[in-house]
């Protein structure tokens, strides 16, 4: 049988092709054409309000199985924007939009899941705002000390609440992040060797301060500038978790314009986490083309390359490639196997004043591949 990812590629890359064919002269100004260059926009669609950006999804992720998803977001001009055509200052830097989006998916080992998400900013991109709620149910795997997979399933609901206020007129950020994620879990008769203080009801509250740094040129797909977060979470029974636990992140990305038509970005990705942390709560490294907490213990590193080419000011195609691992509890650094991954993939400029792309990504990892629908860069 031929490969389903095979048939999807050609068919999702001639759509597009169709799409952005230029309009003849004679035509009369549509909604869906940019009058810049004539081509498929959704720019004016999206900040009219006249609809959303529908965003599907073929899953191949290895740890959940082939499956299907559909996003749909909801674009808004920030109020001091309102007045204006575009979304950019005078450097060429857009500010983020108002984005408020909801979507689910389901796959054919049964798992499934929905969400509901907003990001908002307000005095000029001073302050922004995220808030996330959502409800899963996942058929995973959990990797033991041989590397073996352990079935289990995760289900819960979560909420995600943070504000950021921006340091004066810097590109630091800093304000606290809440999460709480109410959960269970189950494993077949036998608790795989590796997992200590199992418990199959587990309530994480986590309250935490965040700092981020971000000079990108665009929040989508960006051509330039530098995003870093840091973050240190505390569970307590104050915030409503079962367990006490610490962790830490930072993470941070950085894009070169290595020439007008040449973009270079560079990844860098670390977890640290300390105390009872559940077995599914822990650091894990997340490449493309790699299983989703596959490679996942109490600390990890990642790092990852991208090369990307833009072809006209609309089409760009890419290459990326990353290392990782995770190492802490079932193994040392130096025992820890090496995760890696590499892959291909292209964008469409879709909504240009938003500067908002869509593509496909197409990775291979360790004995597997996968593709993926992704809305501008992968690094989120």
């Amino acid at each position: 049988m031929a490969d389903p990812k095979a048939r999807s590629l050609p068919f999702a890359l001639l759509l597009s092709v169709a799409l952005t064919l230029p309009a003849r002269a004679d035509e009369a100004p549509s909604k869906w054409r940019d009058p810049e260059d004539g081509q498929f926009d959704m720019s004016d669609m999206l900040l009219s309000h006249r609809g959303v950006l529908p965003v599907p999804t073929i899953i191949t992720e290895p740890a959940i199985g082939y499956g299907l998803g559909l996003g749909l977001l909801y674009f808004s001009r920030p109020r001091q924007d309102d007045a204006k055509s575009e979304t950019a200052d005078e450097s060429g830097k857009m500010s983020p939009p108002n984005i408020t989006g909801i979507g689910g998916f389901g796959t054919g080992t049964h798992s499934w899941g929905a969400a509901a998400a907003h990001f908002h900013t307000w005095d000029d991109d001073r302050i922004r705002y995220l808030g996330v709620i959502g409800k899963v149910n996942l058929h995973l795997n959990w990797y033991g000390v041989q590397g073996s997979a352990n079935a289990y399933q995760l289900s819960g609901v979560a909420l995600v609440q943070q504000v950021l206020f921006r340091l004066g007129d810097s590109p630091w950020f800093i304000g606290p992040r809440y999460t709480f994620f109410n959960s269970t879990t189950r494993f077949g008769p036998i608790i795989p060797q590796g997992i200590n203080h199992y418990e199959r009801d587990v309530k994480v509250g986590k309250g935490g301060i965040v700092v981020d740094y971000d000079t990108r040129d665009n929040i989508f797909y960006p051509t330039r500038g530098t995003y870093a977060e840091f973050e240190a979470e505390f569970a307590r029974g104050g915030f409503g978790s079962d367990d006490n636990f610490e962790m830490q992140t930072a993470r941070g990305y950085h894009w070169i314009p290595l020439s007008q038509k040449w973009v270079l970005g560079l990844r860098a990705d670390t977890g640290f986490s300390q105390g009872d942390i559940p077995f599914f709560a822990q650091p894990y490294v997340n490449l493309r083309g790699i299983s989703q907490a596959k490679y996942q213990d109490r600390n990890q590193l990642t790092g990852e390359l991208e090369l990307r080419y833009n072809i006209t000011p609309r089409w760009s195609v890419l290459g990326f490639g990353g290392v990782g691992k995770a190492y802490g509890n079932l193994h040392s650094f130096s025992d820890a196997p090496t995760a890696f991954a590499f892959g291909t993939g292209f964008r469409y400029l879709i909504a240009r004043k938003l500067g908002v792309s869509m593509g496909i990504d197409v990775a291979h990892g360790p004995g597997q591949n996968a593709f993926y629908v992704q809305v501008g860069s992968a690094w989120r």
